[in-house]
Formats: structure tokens, C-alpha cells, sequence
């Protein structure tokens, strides 16, 4: 949908909801969205698709970060559910932060440098590992180490590249 179409939208939508002034808010919203430059080269990248990595560990479950709440470490963007758990990765990052940059461990174990889906997770040895897809995570556990130990080697040579 073109952004000149959906901002007609978001205006007839808050003409109905609450009069012109909030259309006209509304608008000054999408025309400051939209005149947002782009990501430079080099900008931080957020890490794990905007999830806690925290909250694999404490909640054992992906959790959703807020803006409120990050964290810059190696270059990446962390977001947290809560200023706890950004301060516990603020106090230990090696224990928190995902493997290889949060890309697929199996990938990486394969000598790829692949994005991956922070949903399809691990933590084995006390380290969080995410995944493309389901079937690298079964790969993977089944021999860990070794898949690791690959990655880890892999990850030295794959780490400024870009993912596929």
C-alpha cells in the first residue's frame, strides 16, 4: 500500500474516531514516519529482532523488549521487557548476549552467516543459541559441542559479513 494511500486512510480513520485536529495529527505522525532517513551503514542493529535476551534465561520464553529499555553492546541493540533485566545483561553480557550475534548457530556451524529467527532457541552449557528454523535447532542439539565449537570457528572469519 503506498504511504500516500495509507495516510488517507489513518486520516479518515481518525476524522470518524475523534474530529479533524486528530486527523491532523495523525498526519504529521505518518509525514514524520515517512521523512525518517534510513538505517546508515554501520548504525547499531537490533539484536534479536527487538526480544530480550534476558528473558530466555529468566522467563524461558522470547519475550518482547521495549524501547525504554536497551542496551548498546558490541555494536548491537538490545531491547528489554524491564530495567532488571537490562541491568543484569549491563552486568554480565557474555552470559546474556546470543551467540555469534544472534545469527543461526547451525547456519554458522555450516560456515553461513544466516539471520535467525529469535523464536527458535536454545541455551545449552548456560549459552543462548538461535535459529533459522526448527530443523537447525535439532541438528544442533544433537551434537552441540561440536556444532559450537564449528560455529565459534566459523564466527571469526563470518562476523563482519553481511547475513544471507
Amino acid at each position: 500500500m503506498s504511504t500516500r494511500r495509507y495516510a488517507l486512510k489513518m486520516i479518515a480513520a481518525a476524522a470518524v474516531a475523534g474530529g479533524m485536529i486528530g486527523a491532523l495529527d495523525v498526519l504529521a505522525q505518518q509525514v514524520r514516519a515517512a521523512a525518517q532517513p534510513a538505517p546508515q551503514p554501520g548504525a547499531e542493529r537490533v539484536g534479536l529482532k527487538g526480544y530480550d535476551p534476558v528473558a530466555y534465561f529468566t522467563l524461558s520464553t522470547p519475550t518482547a523488549g521495549m524501547a525504554e529499555y536497551d542496551y548498546v553492546y558490541d555494536g548491537v541493540r538490545y531491547l528489554f521487557a524491564n530495567a532488571r533485566h537490562r541491568d543484569l545483561f549491563k552486568a554480565n553480557p557474555d552470559k546474556y548476549a546470543p551467540q555469534f550475534g544472534g545469527s543461526c548457530a547451525m547456519n554458522m556451524a555450516n560456515g553461513t552467516k544466516r539471520e535467525a529467527d529469535p523464536t527458535v532457541w536454545v541455551i545449552i552449557g548456560g549459552k543462548l543459541y538461535v535459529f533459522a528454523g526448527t530443523a537447525g535447532a535439532d541438528s544442533f542439539r544433537k551434537e552441540a559441542q561440536v556444532a559450537a565449537d564449528r560455529a565459534a570457528t566459523n564466527w571469526k572469519t563470518l562476523k563482519d559479513r553481511p547475513s544471507h
